[in-house]
């Protein structure tokens, strides 16, 4: 065969039909970035190369050096400019020790990363105490009177120095949290259990709030307590239908004394009543017996006199007028017989039918 000698004998132009190959020594190519296989990586890199000589002077490697150092210029810049909003405040801290002035509100530059800054909140903000959860003791104290309590109340408090704040207590708000409760347990603890589920909480509220801005001022720690809230007190869970019970007994107990009072109050008030209609009526009394007793003075001492004046006349007057008052329901009729009289006339029963009709 005229071709058989030609690398391996494949074809007629020399090409191994054995090796995939063509008639024109090279094999059946695949297209390239078309349709059907993969891009070419090579090509494409080779191409942005040569964009990016286009667009950067000086060359490929200087462009990428200005890049990488514009990059990093921003990037400084970024981490060198920050905003302090209204309701914050900035301490900026140079070689980790914070400098005197406070940022304000606005835009503000420093030169990171030799200085950083802190912004703190310096509006009101409120620290929850207490869980509900029956894993967490958070919130459980013990009253005066031995009841377990689970208290849930809230702190309200802003922050007046930002720098004591952030670098004079090492965990501001645990540190809030640890001394508000320690506070609440120390008064709950004073207290009987009804003053805290009742509307005495205003007392408790007040007294934990001083207590919490005392501790806190000597901790030096920026912090202004502005309020104390009790949000809900209740007994723990794996008792709470007994301590239920007891509450409706003693508020039972209470009404009970409360009535017992109002019946003992409505009696107390009657016997006042007639304790005072009594001593009036004495009173009343006393002053009729002291009025006839002195009546009975001046008649007396009149008498006296007349008798002074004519012994004989009065005696026989007094003895007439006494005589009168006892005989005078007398039915006995007493005549004198010197003076002759004929006791004629029925004079005993004349008086009895008057009498009687009367």
């Amino acid at each position: 065969m005229p071709w058989s000698n030609q690398n391996g004998g494949g074809g007629p132009w020399g090409g191994g039909g054995g090796n995939n190959q063509g008639p024109w020594g090279q094999g059946p190519n695949r297209p390239r970035g078309g349709r059907g296989g993969p891009p070419d990586l090579e090509d494409i890199i080779r191409r942005g190369q040569d964009q990016l000589r286009n667009i950067v002077p000086g060359g490929f490697n200087g462009g990428v050096a200005v890049i990488i150092a514009a990059v990093l210029v921003v990037f400084w810049l970024f981490q060198c400019i920050y905003i302090v909003q209204p309701d914050e405040r900035g301490v900026e801290l140079r070689f980790g020790q914070p400098k005197e002035e406070i940022s304000t509100p606005g835009l503000h530059f420093h030169l990171w990363p030799m200085e950083t800054v802190e912004i703190v909140k310096v509006t009101v903000q409120q620290q929850n105490i207490g869980s509900t959860s029956a894993s967490s003791s958070t919130g459980l104290m013990l009253s005066g009177d031995q009841n377990i309590l689970n208290v849930e109340f809230s702190v309200f408090f802003t922050v007046i120095d930002p720098k004591a704040y952030l670098f004079n207590v090492e965990n501001p708000a645990e540190t809030l949290q640890q001394v508000a409760e320690s506070a609440m347990r120390e008064i709950i603890g004073r207290r009987p259990a009804q003053d805290a589920f009742r509307n005495n909480r205003q007392p408790i509220e007040t007294e934990v709030a001083a207590i919490v801005q005392g501790t806190m001022d000597r901790y030096n720690a920026g912090i202004a307590v502005t309020a104390v809230t009790i949000q809900d007190v209740a007994p723990p869970r794996d008792v709470a239908d007994a301590f239920e019970e007891v509450q409706r007994a003693e508020q039972d107990k209470q009404r009970l004394v409360e009535e017992a009072n109002q019946y003992a109050n409505q009696k107390l008030g009657q016997a006042r009543g007639d304790a005072a209609q009594i001593r009036e009526a004495a009173a009343a009394y006393k002053d009729r017996v002291v009025k006839e007793a002195d009546g009975e003075a001046q008649r007396f001492t009149a008498i006296n006199e007349e008798y002074s004046k004519a012994p004989e006349v009065t005696r026989k007057r007094l003895f007439l007028e006494t005589m009168e008052q006892v005989l005078k329901n007398s039915k006995k009729v007493v005549i004198d017989e010197k003076q002759g009289i004929v006791p004629y006339l029925p004079l005993n029963e004349i008086g009895k039918p008057a009498q009687q009709g009367g």
